[in-house]
């Protein structure tokens, strides 16, 4: 038989010769664990729409801390549920805020891991918008104000990263500027710099009880259509100082990872959503899917596409998995 055509399959033969080739890999380090903190005593809730993500009161969140730690992740993101909400979201930078607490508290008894916040306002909100409304519009200038006095009251708490996901105008530099001058010139910026408006968010809002009142966020976040717009974003916000950039979601833009991957010489983060977690939870416990071969194929469609990072619930089974296939 001819050998003109290449025998590729030579390379696939055996185990060990498919692991030494393996050209992607995920790792413990690559994980970031989001932590829902609510206020109040006693609550550990499961969100009703994410199974195996829970609400956890700052009383009962050692536990959950020590799991983490034990697991051998390195990085959590915290976002808070505040039980009091009004129309400039107040909570979101008050000194004693459920957040600010929260990650005073993981700073102080787990000060190796590194602390990740939120900084956005619809959480806080009693419209569930991510600025300040007036005329039913979301006012840009005005929310960056409040964006910035957030990001420096979690700075005051410990944070060691803050990752702004307001998608107002000008963010980066706002929240940058009010950084340096309270003080924090070392503290890094993980832009949510391409957020679509995307239909995946649903058992996020469900978790952080952040569902707007009236209207939807596509005046502020991105049409799904729009590729040359990411780039125009990740650009600003490159430009205005970002210390990472961030696309969100990440399972249906893996495009948008690679063209950002290619064009910024910035760490990159993909943040695996809600929806995307929640269907694999459906559908394994339906007995549809394997849940472990699933999940780990589509962290590593992340890495391959040039993620550094991943924000994913997933983090805990990851992690646990990881250390099965090391034995």
């Amino acid at each position: 038989m001819s050998s003109e055509f290449q025998r590729h399959r030579r390379l696939r033969k055996t185990d060990s010769m498919r692991a030494m080739l393996r050209e992607t890999f995920l790792r413990k380090e690559d994980l970031i664990y989001p932590l829902f903190i609510v206020e109040g005593t006693g609550v550990k809730q499961e969100v009703s729409s994410m199974p195996g993500v829970f609400h956890y009161s700052l009383d009962l969140l050692k536990a959950e801390m020590d799991e983490i730690v034990g697991l051998g992740l390195q990085s959590v993101i915290v976002f808070g549920v505040p039980a009091h909400k009004d129309d400039k979201g107040t909570s979101a930078y008050e000194k004693d805020g459920v957040v600010q607490q929260g990650i005073s508290f993981i700073k102080k008894h787990y000060p190796q891991l590194t602390i990740i916040a939120d900084t956005c306002l619809c959480q806080y909100t009693d419209h569930g918008h991510c600025g300040v409304i007036q005329d039913g519009n979301v006012l840009n200038d005005e929310s960056l104000e409040l964006l910035a006095k957030t990001a420096v009251s979690q700075a005051r708490a410990g944070a060691d990263i803050i990752a702004p996901s307001n998608m107002m105008d000008g963010f980066v530099a706002a929240i940058r500027g009010g950084l340096d001058e309270a003080g924090f010139v070392d503290t890094p910026i993980m832009s949510y710099a391409v957020k679509y408006a995307s239909a995946f968010y649903g058992p996020f809002r469900d978790a952080a009880q952040s569902t707007p009142q009236f209207g939807d966020r596509k005046t502020y976040q991105m049409d799904p259509s729009n590729r040359l717009e990411a780039i125009r974003e990740a650009q600003s916000d490159y430009e205005e100082g970002a210390d990472f950039l961030m696309v969100k979601p990440a399972l249906a833009y893996l495009d948008i990872l690679r063209e950002l991957k290619d064009r910024f010489p910035l760490p990159l983060v993909a943040y695996n959503v809600s929806g995307e977690y929640s269907m694999i939870k459906a559908a394994s416990q339906n007995g549809w899917i394997d849940e472990k071969a699933v999940v780990l194929e589509k962290l590593i469609g992340m890495k391959r596409a040039g993620a550094d990072l991943i924000i994913t619930y997933f983090s805990k089974d990851a992690a646990k998995w990881i250390d099965e296939d090391k034995q």
